[in-house]
This record gives structure tokens, C-alpha cells and sequence, in this order.
């Protein structure tokens, strides 16, 4: 009988990435992890999900920061804010996941929980990368009918093997 050998063929990570990680890259704390997780992108383990929200933010950031998004541009997939996303968010903040000035953040969740991301990428320990909150965001997605969104920060999504 002959043995069948299988190799596991990975696909890229599909992952929402907001603006914290884009300006990671130029700032002292982040900057190690921030260019590992870009040059794990480029090398094609991630493709990295962006919005509207998230260009607006842009705009008014440092112009290093807009030319850091602008060199990934190629590993990038678009996600509309569509009124099933516009909901989600909002469930977030009737359920006081985020304050309601962090409406942005929650609609960065609501994204990629409506786009099925593999995970959202963050250096935002305030709003997102912060157990409670994740918890609040996973409770809300079940009840609406939405899978579990993992929420991590650039350094617990590397892998340096792989980079």
C-alpha cells in the first residue's frame, strides 16, 4: 500500500490593517516589528485589507506615513463601507465596545468581521489590541452572526521565519 505524503499550501493571510501600523514604521517603539510586518506583506504572507476610513485617516497624517501606504499599494485589497459594515459598527458602540468618539475604530473591526479577515492589525493597545475590548467585539459578533475577529498587534502576527 503506498503512502500518500500532503503538503500544506498556505495562502496569504488576508488582514485589515489600520493607520497605527502604517506610522509604526516611523516611530521608535514600533519600527522593528512595523518593517518586519511590510516586508512579510511584500513577501506575500499577508494581503492587507484597507477602507475608506482608513485613506481618510491618512490624509491627515505625516506625508512619510502616506508613502509608507502608498509603497504597499500592490498588496492591497479595497473593502467599501457598506451599510451591513455602517451596522456592525454601530452595534459596537450601542454595546459600548469603544467610546463613541472611537467610532472609527469601530468600524475598522466591523470591516473586517464583514469581509472575514483572517485578523486586524493594530498597534492601537487603547481601542483594539486590549483583551477586554476583544472580548466585547467577539460577544457582539456572535450575536449578530459574524465569526470571532482576531485582533492583534504587527509583532504577534509575524513570523520571522517567514519574513
Amino acid at each position: 500500500m503506498a503512502v500518500r505524503r500532503f503538503e500544506v499550501v498556505r495562502r496569504p493571510l488576508r488582514v485589515y490593517v489600520d493607520t497605527s501600523v502604517f506610522g509604526g514604521v516611523h516611530d521608535d517603539e514600533f519600527r522593528a516589528p512595523s518593517e518586519r510586518f511590510f516586508a512579510a506583506v511584500r513577501g506575500g504572507v499577508f494581503v492587507v485589507l484597507v477602507s475608506e476610513a482608513l485613506v481618510a485617516e491618512l490624509a491627515s497624517a505625516p506625508a512619510v506615513v502616506q508613502a509608507t501606504f502608498d509603497a504597499h499599494r500592490a498588496h492591497m485589497e479595497a473593502l467599501a463601507t457598506t451599510a451591513e459594515a455602517a451596522a456592525l459598527a454601530e452595534a459596537y458602540l450601542a454595546a459600548r465596545v469603544v467610546p463613541a468618539a472611537s467610532h472609527v475604530d469601530a468600524l475598522h473591526v466591523a470591516l473586517a468581521s464583514v469581509a472575514r479577515a483572517d485578523a486586524v492589525v493594530s498597534w492601537n493597545f487603547k481601542h483594539l489590541v486590549q483583551l477586554r475590548r476583544i472580548r466585547a467585539f467577539h460577544a457582539v459578533n456572535v450575536l449578530r452572526g459574524y465569526p470571532l475577529i482576531e485582533i492583534r498587534s504587527p509583532l504577534e502576527v509575524i513570523d520571522d521565519e517567514e519574513a
